[in-house]
């Protein structure tokens, strides 16, 4: 009993600081009211539900933005990090850890700073409260992502079934195309997955630089939060919540032990 009882109170406050706010949230998005000294609401029900999915609500609006601001920003993001990742993994350059910091460095300093200067800027060239200036910015997060694991997913690819190849004949193309990219295809999914849903969650960039022009789902929940609007809040997030669950799975898939091992190294 001794043994295991520890390890059983490491797991149930693991499973409290998990599941805790995602009870609540699941709480608030059906409860109808719920007023204080009261534990757990007194009406239960789905008007907000409703309210949320009417035409006028703009819910809707926001989840087709922010899957379009997303998608976009995984293909431009790919577009760069396929070929940066690649000569980073398998080409000499000098500076290499340099380079892989650098993707690092809008991480480092913080968001609001950053995209504050990005508003300004974009502000001035006519970016500003446009899709391709949100993802412009969200790009600039996804770079990370994106590199860092492309970058681990070619470099763990075998060289010398790349090696066996051209003794058999095949060009440096055929090579690539037929060796090389087949085989880091799933960490190049796994990439793309992360740079969805860091696209799909991002707040303060689209606030910066798309607000009050480009509506999305965590524009949406800032504002409902910001009203008092709990129900409503609770839902979009129920909305941003789903897609993550699901892509985590599929993350934890793909991103095979030797690619993570690879990452940053």
């Amino acid at each position: 009993m001794v043994s295991w009882l520890p390890r059983a109170m490491l797991l149930a406050c693991v499973a409290f600081l998990i599941l805790g706010p995602l009870s609540n949230i699941l709480i608030w998005a059906f409860a109808e009211q719920w007023f204080f000294p009261a534990k757990l609401p007194t009406e239960w029900g789905f008007k907000f539900w409703e309210r949320v999915f009417r035409p006028r609500a703009g819910a809707m609006d926001a989840m087709t933005m922010s899957l379009v601001i997303a998608l976009l920003t995984v293909a431009v993001s790919m577009l760069l990090a396929v070929p940066a990742g690649y000569a980073l993994a398998r080409r000499s350059i000098p500076c290499r850890a340099l380079v892989m910091l650098a993707f690092l460095l809008p991480q480092a300093i913080p968001s609001v700073a950053v995209h504050q200067s990005i508003g300004q800027i974009f502000y001035t060239i006519g970016l500003n409260g446009t899709v391709p200036g949100v993802v412009l910015v969200h790009t600039l997060h996804g770079l990370v992502f994106a590199v860092w694991i492309t970058s681990a997913a070619f470099a763990s690819v075998d060289r010398d079934l790349e090696a066996a190849a051209r003794d058999l004949g095949a060009t440096p193309g055929q090579v690539f195309r037929s060796i090389t990219l087949p085989l880091a295809f799933p960490g190049l999914i796994a990439s793309a997955i992360f740079v969805f849903l860091g696209s799909i969650d991002e707040f303060t960039g689209t606030f910066f630089v798309g607000v009050p022009d480009i509506q999305t789902l965590p524009i949406l929940l800032y504002t409902a939060s910001m009203q008092g609007s709990y129900q409503i809040a609770s839902i979009t997030a129920i909305f941003l919540l789903i897609p993550s669950l699901l892509f985590m799975v599929i993350v934890e898939r793909f991103l095979k032990a030797d690619v993570a091992a690879k990452i940053g190294t």
